[in-house]
């Protein structure tokens, strides 16, 4: 399920007898990008569950992607890859805990902490949390409750906040360190409160938190993008692009990647008019709207008959060819792009979920409108946004996102997935929000849209599945045993049944086991 862009992007070799703040200034941009190509591979994974991909015709091997009979070795690569970036911000607290001149970085490290944690929890349920990262000291650490973990994780980002608050004349991160917010810490502080905002709407029906507040900094007000300089030179040159570009566009040598998938009528429905019209998005997503290559998960059609003349895939929507490849709107920008850990978008739609339930006191409707602008605005945008700094502020959407998305909802002016004031019940208010978050997170960051059905079990997947490729999410061959035939979660790796057997939970079932906050 890893693909192509399960690796590590940079490779430092730590020098045990450097300063410390030399070592974490080594250390903290592996570990961001790390994180970022985990985003990115959970993408590829949410993305088939929750109905943003199906396989394309002339290709086979989809195995577990049809049938949802996921083996111990299906989510492998998240496990390793998200322990071993999780060490290397163990590492950096290791490092400067104790060490008031380099709080900051403690605490940005704090942060990524929660972030990995959290996606990993999502999946897998209970994981080493308290024992784990002890290096030596604990080689089979104990599996903690994922419902203790998700306010322990809050707790985290709070303790991050308040270092930073605190951290006074400490040495200040380098930007060339930073390739999440450049090394401003208040951004740091706005990502905290929006993962622990994340945290709290997924949990807090189910489990406790200590602390239902938030710092006075606020939310992010741009989109969180890792660029840790992906460019466009390719093959042999050293340069690094970024992973989702590599994992599902191509290269200039003329390798293709990503061909054996295309669109799911399930999303797509909620462009070509049959659920909601949005040519706008719509056409800078996929390569050639309309669309004549969408498919239902699990149905072998003929070959594809329409693929990129460019060696692209069918989520890049620009021209070129060779080195123009590239300079791109939609979710395939260029090789050069960004990486988003979190969308501006999905901050508003958590701000709204939060107004709806009484957790802030906002305006539902107003930070529901800003989330299906913001979406607009990082789809209209190209590659060339640098770290942290993408968003309606001057950095990087366009001039028209904002009249684009009102043109949108005036469109579907008729129905409360985009008219907000015509949800007139808690539930529908509730779908119409999730529903465009969904949106938002198409082929972007499909775990968190895959997480978010599992909670609300919005956007609405049919348990007739057979002959409903608009309706179902589900592949025709699903093996699952719940009404929506989906899975529910991802089995514990083969490596965790062979090193620390005794820990690991048992009984576990992808298609009756859920994690703790799911329906």
């Amino acid at each position: 399920m890893c693909g192509a862009s399960c690796k590590k992007y940079l490779d430092i070799n730590n020098n045990p007898n450097s300063p410390t703040v030399t070592n974490s200034q080594l250390e903290l941009p592996l570990a961001i990008v790390n994180a970022a190509s985990l985003t990115s591979n959970m993408n590829d994974y949410g993305g088939q569950t929750v109905g943003y991909t199906a396989n394309a015709g002339g290709y086979g091997g989809f195995g577990a992607s049809w049938t949802y009979d996921y083996q111990p070795s299906q989510g492998e690569g998240f496990w390793d890859l998200g322990y071993q970036t999780l060490e290397n911000f163990q590492y950096i607290i290791n490092q400067t805990a104790t060490d008031p001149a380099n709080a900051n970085y403690d605490a940005v490290a704090k942060i990524m902490k929660a972030y990995i944690f959290h996606m990993l929890v999502d999946e897998f349920g209970d994981i080493p949390y308290s024992q784990a990262l002890l290096g030596g000291a604990n080689f089979r650490p104990k599996y903690d409750s994922a419902s203790t973990i998700y306010p322990a994780l809050a707790s985290l980002l709070d303790s991050a906040i308040t270092e930073i608050n605190g951290a006074g004349s400490a040495t200040a991160i380098p930007s060339g360190s930073d390739p999440l917010f450049g090394g401003v810490m208040v951004a740091w502080k706005q990502f905290a409160n929006s993962l622990k905002l994340r945290l709290i709407i997924r949990a807090s029906a189910v489990v406790t938190f200590p602390n239902m507040t938030f710092s006075s900094d606020g939310f992010l007000t741009g989109d969180a993008i890792v660029q840790p300089g992906y460019a466009l030179a390719l093959n042999g040159s050293g340069s690094q692009v970024s992973p989702s570009w590599s994992a599902w566009v191509g290269n200039y040598a003329g390798s293709r990647a990503g061909q054996a998938w295309v669109p799911a009528y399930f999303v797509y429905g909620y462009y070509d008019g049959t659920k909601l019209s949005d040519n706008v998005r719509g056409s800078n997503i996929y390569f050639g709207w309309p669309l004549d290559s969408v498919n239902q998960l699990g149905i072998t059609p003929p070959n594809n008959t329409k693929t990129s003349p460019f060696n692209a895939g069918a989520w890049y929507s620009g021209g070129g060819a060779g080195t123009s490849l590239g300079n791109a709107t939609g979710v395939e920008k260029g090789p050069n792009m960004g990486e988003p850990l979190m969308l501006l978008a999905e901050v508003n739609f958590l701000q709204a979920e939060a107004d709806l339930r009484g957790i802030l006191t906002g305006t539902a409707a107003t930070d529901f409108n800003n989330g299906i602008a913001n979406s607009f605005g990082y789809i209209e945008e190209g590659p060339s946004a640098t770290s942290g700094t993408s968003g309606p502020g001057g950095g990087g959407y366009s001039a028209t996102y904002a009249t684009d998305a009102a043109a949108y909802q005036a469109a579907n002016s008729t129905s409360y997935l985009a008219n907000y004031s015509l949800a007139t019940t808690p539930a529908q208010q509730l779908e119409a929000i999730i529903t465009q978050k969904y949106i938002a997170l198409n082929f972007i960051n499909g775990e968190e849209a895959w997480s978010e059905y599992r909670r609300t079990g919005y956007p609405v997947s049919s348990s007739l599945v057979i002959n409903n490729p608009y309706g179902s999410m589900a592949s025709t061959q699903s093996q699952a045993t719940n009404p929506n035939h989906l899975p529910t979660r991802l089995p514990y790796v083969a490596s965790e049944a062979a090193t620390n057997g005794s820990n690991v939970p048992q009984g576990i079932s992808v298609y009756t086991s859920t994690i703790f906050w799911a329906q």
